[in-house]
């Protein structure tokens, strides 16, 4: 089994999905898409992408749900889930061969395709379902965070972001190290108390998501009744509720 870095640094890059404002566009998984394919982990791979049962590789996905309350209000939530990058990543510690691996140096969560043998043992480890199988090319693969694009000094410095953080039409997505407490998005994360995706699975996910912001009257009980799961002690679940409820109020 593979070991997770015994001294990782203290950089952990990261998103931020503010689900205020996601419209679900779908724009994020589109541009992933198109520069993934010819990028770190190409080619992504389409099967029968027209036809009755079309299949692929996406790093990138959108969730979308429909939610009523109890007085038939109802509300579209959109929901973007990628690789979390887990500081406690069992897709990593799984991986019969080592071709999964957590970088030390910045804490990205990569695949080594010429180790990996398609066993699929990080997709059933993964509480995420963030890990995908290329059917054409027998192996796993997943976000890089485009790790091609954010280190590629060829670009100027503002396009060195992954690329569905560049497309994103509502600044609905931000990237950053969220290991500093005094960077861009740390302080946004403190700011809207963003919390980690299902943080009861204890694997630790480096992404974060911000709340719906609540209406100006809702402060008050908003201050009273604080979002992050850690202070309240409920599941994702339980929260997820209680955001959709305000959002239905709204």
């Amino acid at each position: 089994m593979t070991s997770l870095p015994a001294n990782p640094g203290a950089t952990k890059l990261g998103l931020v999905i503010d689900l205020d404002i996601c419209v679900g566009c779908h724009a994020c998984a589109v541009n992933c898409k198109e520069w993934n394919t010819g990028g770190h982990s190409a080619p992504l791979t389409d099967t029968d992408p027209y036809g009755s049962d079309p299949t692929g590789v996406w790093f990138n996905r959108i969730h979308t749900f429909e939610v009523v309350n109890d007085e038939g209000d109802s509300r579209t939530v959109h929901f973007p889930k990628s690789c979390l990058h887990c500081e406690d990543a069992p897709c990593v510690t799984v991986c019969p061969t080592g071709a999964s691996y957590k970088r030390e140096e910045d804490g990205i969560v990569l695949v080594n395709a010429e180790a990996c043998i398609g066993c699929k043992l990080c997709s059933w480890a993964c509480p995420y379902g963030a890990r995908e199988y290329d059917e054409d090319a027998g192996v796993m693969k997943k976000c890089t965070l485009c790790v091609d694009k954010i280190y590629n000094e060829n670009l100027p410095e503002r396009s060195r972001v992954p690329a569905c953080v560049s497309t994103c039409p509502a600044g609905a997505r931000h990237f950053g190290d969220l290991g500093d407490p005094t960077s861009e998005v740390s302080l946004l994360v403190a700011a809207r108390e963003g919390y980690a995706l299902m943080p009861e699975q204890g694997c630790a996910p480096v992404n974060r998501y911000l709340p719906p912001r609540p209406k100006a009257a809702d402060q008050s009980e908003t201050q009273a009744a604080p979002l992050s799961p850690v202070e309240t002690g409920e599941d994702s679940a339980g929260l997820l509720a209680r955001w959709v409820d305000r959002l239905l109020t709204r």
